[in-house]
């Protein structure tokens, strides 16, 4: 077994129990591409190639870790979001697709250089950081509750060459703080009702952080609704507020926010056709 071959071969019996064929191989790539620094071509041409014994021991481990069901993004401590690289901890979630989608609409929505933006409940910075990489000549801040995600995102910035302003903040409590304004604010908050996570695959329960994720059925809205109030007193005229959304509560997202006075309030749907993005337009006078 000193191949990446013969790795995928031993990787393919292990974790048939856990993975689907199509899974593993996906799986195998991201460890090869990670452990050799290489592209997926480079797997293909030298799969036949004798490794050195403390690769093949690193790549062992992994799968032992892939036993447990810990995403490989964890173990490897990376993942890839809007083609950059971004480093993950255990305060950190691992970056959806869907999300790319959010950053794509923000960046198609005509921002211009020295708009300020903020991103409310940052994680890996994986929103703000990407921002700074496809928009030109931003201001760029980011905010959230966990220090050590707060830490990760600083890290992701300075890696990635982009200038961000981050904050330990409890978004919830915004008021103990003072604020500047903003022209876009932008978030991805917890929107995951307690009911749900009997629907949930124990590789996001056991090791994404929980405050990230869940809120209480009684109120799925309540980080919505905060932001939205935060909006109305830190937005600047004409200024877009963005959210990912729970698709079970898409409409009454775009109910809330017409409600507390934003106009031009716009439903998405993601690749996959489920309501998961709103955007509107505040015109709120301070």
């Amino acid at each position: 077994m000193n191949t990446m071959f013969d790795l995928q071969q031993y990787a393919l019996q292990e974790l048939k129990d856990t993975y689907t064929e199509h899974e593993i191989k996906v799986l195998c790539s991201l460890a090869f591409c990670k452990l050799l620094h290489c592209t997926n071509i480079e797997i293909h041409l030298n799969k036949h190639e004798f490794l050195a014994k403390t690769f093949v021991d690193k790549f062992v481990q992994i799968v032992e870790e892939l036993k447990t069901d810990k995403p490989i993004q964890y173990i490897l401590g990376e993942t890839e979001f809007a083609g950059i690289d971004f480093q993950l901890n255990s305060e950190t979630l691992i970056p959806r697709p869907e999300t790319e989608e959010l950053v794509m609409w923000i960046v198609e929505s005509g921002v211009q250089p020295g708009t300020s933006v903020l991103d409310i409940g940052t994680g890996s910075g994986c929103i703000i950081v990407s921002l700074g990489k496809l928009l030109k000549g931003v201001r760029l801040c980011g905010v959230d509750i966990s220090p050590e995600a707060v830490e990760q995102a600083a890290n992701n910035a300075r890696r990635n060459g982009v200038e961000v302003k981050f904050e330990v903040r409890d978004i919830l409590r915004y008021e103990e703080w003072a604020w500047p304004s903003f022209d876009v604010i932008v978030s991805n908050p917890p929107y995951v009702r307690e009911s749900e996570k009997a629907l949930m695959h124990d590789r996001v329960l056991n090791y994404e952080p929980s405050r990230a994720l869940f809120v209480p059925d009684a109120d799925p809205l309540m980080f919505y609704r905060k932001i939205a109030e935060f909006g109305r007193d830190h937005l600047n005229w004409g200024g877009l507020l963005f959210f990912e959304i729970n698709e079970a509560f898409g409409e009454e997202t775009v109910e809330l926010l017409r409600e507390m006075g934003y106009e031009d309030v716009e439903l998405r749907k993601d690749i996959n056709e489920r309501e998961r993005m709103v955007k509107a337009r505040g015109n709120f006078k301070f």
